[in-house]
């Protein structure tokens, strides 16, 4: 029996599928499926239920799980432990993050890490903010990057800064001469917005609902980049952080008014998995994340 075998199934307990476990661990699912039975001939017990319409373990299987997930945090403590005596900074990052974050706060972030520690691997994928939380709680990735995180007892929440949101139009539009707009001349107009279940459109939503505008929503999409997209064909306006339309601003495809009567601040976050050993690789991003590092 070895330490690899027991913490994929820890991941195979907690994210409840063959394949997720495969994906983690980067095996593939017969692999899995081995490494489970060869664990049940070990200990003499069916450790899971195979059923097709729902997975469970056996009351031998969650005795087990309880005591693999302290024997793999204490080994990723001991590992963790001897690269900070070693002043080693090594190993791979798992990232998932929001579009908006991944594609433009991210970046400069990554830049600056690769320059202090380039044999560290970051792998960033990019999700919407339900699938970060699943990947996050799955342990498909260390980390994951939101807006406005949700508070979960299960998770530990960094805040990191809040970004500004501003009002995007095509240049051609009425609102397109302006510096600042009051919300109130949003009623009635044309609006590009993110989908209903995405947190920033919520809370979008909720400043509107709050001072009792009312705007024509014409299309919704689950990724900013697109947003913007629809707004430079002048498909309608939008409400977007201030640093995602930079480029666009320079380039004069969308101009950019901000808001007089009222503040939109949009919070950022990383969240990892409450009691995860925390590597020294991610310790230092997350220190880069937090600007306590030049």
């Amino acid at each position: 029996m070895q330490i690899e075998s027991l913490k994929v199934f820890c991941d195979l307990a907690e994210s409840e599928s063959f394949t997720r476990a495969a994906q983690i661990n980067c095996v593939t699912q017969s692999a899995v499926s081995q490494q489970i039975s060869s664990l049940e001939r070990q200990f003499k017990s069916l450790l899971i239920e195979r059923s097709k319409k729902k997975f469970r373990l056996t009351r031998e299987g969650q005795v087990l799980y309880e005591y693999s997930k302290q024997i793999i945090q204490s080994y990723d403590g001991l590992l963790g432990r001897l690269q900070e005596i070693k002043n080693v900074v090594s190993g791979s990052i798992r990232v998932a993050t929001i579009y908006s974050m991944g594609l433009h706060d991210l970046p400069p972030y990554l830049k600056k890490f690769f320059k202090a520690y380039p044999t560290v691997n970051v792998h960033v994928e990019y999700r919407r903010s339900n699938q970060v939380y699943d990947d996050v709680f799955s342990n498909i990735v260390d980390l994951g990057l939101v807006a406005y995180p949700n508070k979960d007892p299960k998770l530990e929440v960094i805040a990191l800064r809040k970004d500004v949101m501003v009002l995007i139009c095509h240049p051609d539009h009425p609102l397109g001469k302006k510096k600042t707009v009051k919300l109130s001349e949003l009623s009635g107009l044309k609006f590009i917005g993110f989908q209903p279940d995405i947190p920033t459109r919520q809370a979008i939503d909720k400043v509107l609902k709050e001072r009792e505008v009312q705007v024509q929503h014409v299309m919704e999409f689950d990724n900013i980049e697109t947003v913007k997209r629809a707004v430079e064909i002048n498909a309608g306006i939008a409400i977007v952080p201030q640093g995602s339309v930079e480029q666009e601003l320079s380039k004069l495809s969308l101009t950019e008014v901000k808001f007089e009567d009222v503040q939109f601040h949009r919070p950022l976050a990383a969240i990892y998995k409450k009691n995860k050993v925390l590597s020294p690789a991610i310790k230092q991003f997350l220190a880069i994340l937090k600007g306590e590092r030049p």
